[in-house]
């Protein structure tokens, strides 16, 4: 998913080696099982929940939950009274100071977005609500809603929001847009108020609404470097743009071309011999972007079970770092991490319009990720934008069952026969 202002997981449980060699006897005694962290956003704050847990006497293991999700790190470090959480996958920590057993003060520090990108953080031991509130459950938000952003401005774009709530004033849910989706969000309904949030290492996104009715008015946050106003109202029968329909090739083309380094430094084309003959996805993505990690883990699915019948997987990165070694480094992490066992290139840097200079034969780039699906005559047959990942339910269901139809598809089709497009 692409944003200008935030490039915007199934359950995550991904683990990273641990830093034990140096570690010293020292130990705060900090407080095993849940917490509360709360990042502050110019003066609004974003809660989420997570639990510490003892490993063996010198290390510790963490779960961040949002909604379904759950985030497994063991990169979690205590030297003395100095605090460190690195989150899997992305380049962010927590860097903080341990105040006593139950409190931990900080910086989430994101260095994807910079060297002075952070934003403070309070943590504090116990079994806290996500959102703190006396007022009583609220009304029934659960249902499809049709979302705008922006309106009115040069950054409008519309969503599809979808919403459960229990029956104990929480909520959970996400908003589709037409290059991804916003994740897995939980909050609380009370009264005459809504309020979302979400934390993953990439995202930190907030939304905050007042109801109206059938209707919400709220802003949103991602992080301190933006905010924006939102609307929406209740629309069971709201739609999207197709992803199918967004991008496609230019004039003139009806097959992919384009050659890039793999993480050895090989150069690899579609045109290579390997390929010759096999269907082919290329998927255009980027290791700092949770949608696709959320398209590579069910990419990846898809290849295990298909490879031998002659499915082939080429992965196309531009990435956040411009230093080419840091970025190769991070994706080769994110391939051992996820166990991505097919061809991962790197393209570059990122940023939708370098990338589609260096796919010249679309359009556009509209979204990370972008999936093309490459018949066995070479021929482009579908081109996907965005993905609608586990936290959407029933739209990531349904695509998923779709994918393997289509991909089966092609498997089935005669390397000397071209059928008509889907």
């Amino acid at each position: 998913m692409t944003f200008r202002r935030s490039i915007p997981l199934l359950v995550l449980a991904i683990g990273f080696a641990r830093c034990t060699n140096d570690m010293p006897d020292t130990d705060p005694g900090l407080r095993a099982g849940p917490w509360h962290m709360e990042l502050d956003l110019h003066g609004h704050d974003l809660p989420f929940q997570f639990e510490l847990v003892k490993a063996d006497d010198a290390t510790w293991d963490a779960h961040i939950h949002n909604g379904a999700e759950n985030i497994w790190v063991t990169v979690v470090e205590v030297r003395g009274d100095t605090f460190q959480l690195r989150m899997p996958l992305f380049d962010s920590e927590f860097v903080g100071t341990v105040q006593n057993d139950s409190t931990i003060t900080g910086d989430w520090v994101n260095h994807l977005r910079g060297p002075d990108y952070r934003i403070p953080f309070l943590a504090r031991a116990g079994n806290h609500p996500r959102f703190r509130s006396n007022e009583p459950e609220g009304p029934d938000l659960s249902g499809t809603w049709e979302a705008h952003f922006s309106t009115g401005t040069a950054d409008a774009y519309h969503a599809t929001g979808i919403l459960e709530q229990d029956g104990t004033g929480r909520a959970t849910g996400t908003f589709l847009t037409e290059t991804g989706d916003y994740r897995y969000l939980e909050g609380v309904v009370y009264r005459d108020s809504l309020k979302l949030s979400c934390f993953d290492g990439s995202h930190a996104f907030l939304f905050h609404a007042s109801i109206e009715q059938d209707s919400l008015h709220g802003r949103f946050w991602s992080g301190t470097h933006w905010t924006e106003p939102w609307v929406a109202f209740r629309n069971p029968d709201h739609r999207l743009r197709h992803p199918d329909s967004l991008t496609f090739l230019q004039e003139g083309y009806d097959m992919v071309d384009f050659t890039f380094p793999d993480l050895d430094g090989r150069l690899v084309s579609p045109s290579d011999a390997p390929y010759q003959g096999k269907p082919l996805v290329v998927q255009v993505m980027g290791s700092w972007c949770p949608n696709c990690v959320d398209e590579s883990r069910l990419l990846n699915e898809v290849y295990a079970r298909h490879h031998e019948q002659g499915l082939e997987l080429i992965s196309i990165a531009f990435e956040q770092h411009a230093d080419t070694i840091r970025a190769i480094d991070g994706l080769k992490r994110y391939r051992d991490a996820l166990g991505l066992r097919h061809t991962i290139l790197y393209g570059g840097m990122s940023g939708k319009g370098r990338a589609s200079a260096q796919l010249p034969f679309l359009n556009h780039l509209m979204s990370f990720p972008t999936s093309i699906f490459v018949d066995r005559k070479g021929k482009v047959r579908r081109i996907h934008t965005g993905f609608y990942g586990p936290g959407t339910g029933r739209y990531y269901d349904a695509y998923k069952s779709d994918l393997y139809a289509f991909v089966q598809q092609l498997l089935n089709e005669p390397a000397g026969t071209l059928v008509a497009d889907r």
